[in-house]
């Protein structure tokens, strides 16, 4: 693998240039090397460019914290951390016995792991030199003659108030001081510094409160403590000096905290961005293929929701593949004068039939290509391929259906359009195509068939109400979401991507709260995302604590429409 940036005193392999500017591969050495990676507070978005990088590289990583896992899931893939490249991981948190890893007991493991010669991340909460043991594991690398990288982290110290609304200095407060609560500290020092940050401070809260107000901060002084910061679960609490032990035990509060001393909290007020989120901390059920959760999740992550992809649909090939392979032969030959695409998987079928034949994108010479809408013509151009027409409104067969053209005699000197579609795909498209007067060879270039039931635990969080909204974006979701595992609870938010979709939810006893306006998933998004602010605002008008559906009975709603 090829690796830029490599720190001036990592191994140089036999062969491989170490001029300034070139790349130089870093291989298995006898000398070994290793980088330590902060990962930030809690959020993968976190991440420094170059830390990724790495993670991607590796071939062993040294953990530190139970997220870490999660953490690599989302860098790297479930797949590639399920598959045979699949990097090592090793706790650098707990030992064998279970037991808490001293700072020199971590160093050990590191060097011991790093001597194998193989790419080896040591993956560190935060950042690896500020309030960790990454000094003390650095040194003892370069006392075993190890190679050296450093990436520093984004540290919870400024993250989690950042995630909280509340900026650490102002133009009326610019000093600040961090201070770990771990060891025994002199408050007097800090009577004079505006913002205070603690580190390790919730168990000793209420000493460490009287402690400040005894060395003469007052008990008015604005308090903040968020919990798990960065992350869905983040909770923030704003209290005074004088009432933050009282609060943070009736609000339970446990560590990971940080807690944040001085004015400069009353800015949460205005500038809360991350727990408003309209989803915030929303758990909610995409049931769809893998292939095709990817943008719908990444949306409902923007608003501040946990998407749980729940596979309903699995996409296999045709059983009978004869009538796809004459097909991709007349388009070869020149049988056709238009191929329209109606889905992205549709054109991974096309593809990996061209793959199998050993054709290229260049047997598309000559031929236009319609696509139903924006993804399946990324698709198609990420194939290298441009799509000649794409609807501007409805991305939909019907709105595909309003831009095609009539046949002309005169214009067109073939009448025929490649239709490759799923064995479930309505008749719309070629009732359409024909009255045009074209002739369609439509074929089936994929099946689609009922998943296999999700695990115990998550049949179980559907049907009794622990998911906060369902997002159905097909009549077949539906469908087969209920037949594997059974219904959703009336208390769960359903929103869907038009009126068919809804039809169906309602045939089968369920109550559409969210239709989208137009048949795509952002815009469904969005619209899931309108419902959640009005619900929010709501609460907060009636007086009432901001509370997810998961965790009220249902009550009466209506449904809303993206506009």
């Amino acid at each position: 693998m090829t690796r830029r940036n490599t720190p001036a005193n990592a191994p140089t392999p036999s062969g491989s240039s170490s001029r300034s500017g070139k790349t130089r591969t870093l291989g298995t050495t006898s000398r070994g090397w290793v980088a330590f990676v902060g990962s930030g507070p809690g959020d993968p978005g976190l991440l420094t460019v170059r830390a990724v990088e790495l993670l991607r590289e590796a071939e062993v990583v040294v953990t530190e914290v139970p997220g870490h896992e999660e953490l690599l899931r989302t860098v790297l893939g479930p797949e590639r951390l399920a598959g045979e490249d699949a990097p090592t991981l090793i706790d650098g948190g707990f030992g064998e016995d279970g037991q808490p890893l001293t700072h020199a007991a971590r160093a050990k493991v590191v060097v011991r792991e790093a001597k194998k010669g193989k790419r080896l991340v040591r993956l560190m909460a935060g950042d690896p030199f500020l309030y960790a043991s990454g000094p003390e594991e650095a040194q003892a690398c370069v006392k075993a003659g190890l190679g050296l990288e450093i990436v520093p982290g984004i540290s919870s110290v400024n993250a989690v108030p950042a995630y909280a609304g509340i900026p650490l200095t102002s133009k009326d407060n610019r000093a600040v001081a961090v201070v770990s609560c771990r060891e025994k500290v002199d408050w007097s020092h800090h009577i004079d510094t505006p913002t205070l940050v603690l580190l390790s401070a919730v168990g000793s809260i209420g000493e460490t409160a009287k402690a400040l107000i005894d060395a003469g901060r007052s008990p008015e002084t604005p308090v903040a403590v968020t919990r798990v910061g960065t992350t869905t679960d983040q909770q923030t609490l704003v209290t005074s000096l004088a009432h933050v032990a009282a609060d943070v035990r009736a609000a339970k509060i446990a560590p990971p905290a940080v807690v944040v001393v001085g004015d400069v909290v009353g800015m949460r007020d205005a500038l809360s961005w991350f727990e408003t989120k309209p989803l915030f901390g929303w758990r909610v059920l995409v049931p769809r293929t893998k292939e095709q959760a990817g943008s719908l999740s990444s949306g409902l992550r923007g608003f501040g929701a946990v998407p749980e992809e729940v596979p309903t649909i699995s996409v296999e090939p045709p059983r009978n593949p004869l009538q796809m392979d004459k097909a991709v032969r007349g388009l070869v030959e020149g049988r056709y004068e238009w191929i329209a695409f109606t889905s992205v998987n549709a054109v991974k079928a096309v593809r990996e039939k061209f793959e199998e034949y050993g054709l290229d994108a260049r047997a598309f010479s000559g031929l236009k290509i319609a696509a139903v809408g924006d993804k399946t013509a990324a698709a198609i151009a990420a194939w290298g391929l441009r799509a000649d027409l794409v609807p501007d409104g409805e991305q939909s067969a019907a709105g595909l259906l309003e831009v095609w053209p009539e046949f002309d005699e005169v214009l067109d000197p073939i009448n025929r359009v490649f239709l490759p579609r799923a064995d479930i795909a309505t008749e719309t498209l070629v009732a359409g195509l024909i009255d045009l007067g074209w002739e369609c060879d439509d074929v089936t270039a994929y099946r689609t068939v009922r998943a296999t039931p999700p695990p115990a635990p998550v049949r179980d969080a559907i049907k009794s109400g622990k998911f906060d909204a369902v997002v159905f974006t097909s009549s077949s979701t539906v469908r087969n979401l209920v037949g594997i595992a059974g219904k959703p609870h009336p208390s769960t938010v359903i929103a869907v991507i038009g009126p068919a979709t809804a039809k169906t939810a309602e045939e089968h006893g369920l109550r559409v709260d969210v239709m989208a306006s137009q048949p795509d998933v952002d815009v469904l998004v969005d619209a899931l995302a309108e419902f959640g602010a009005a619900r929010r605002l709501a609460m907060i008008e009636a007086g009432e604590p901001v509370t997810k559906p998961s965790e009220r009975k249902p009550a009466a709603r209506r449904r809303v429409s993206s506009k």
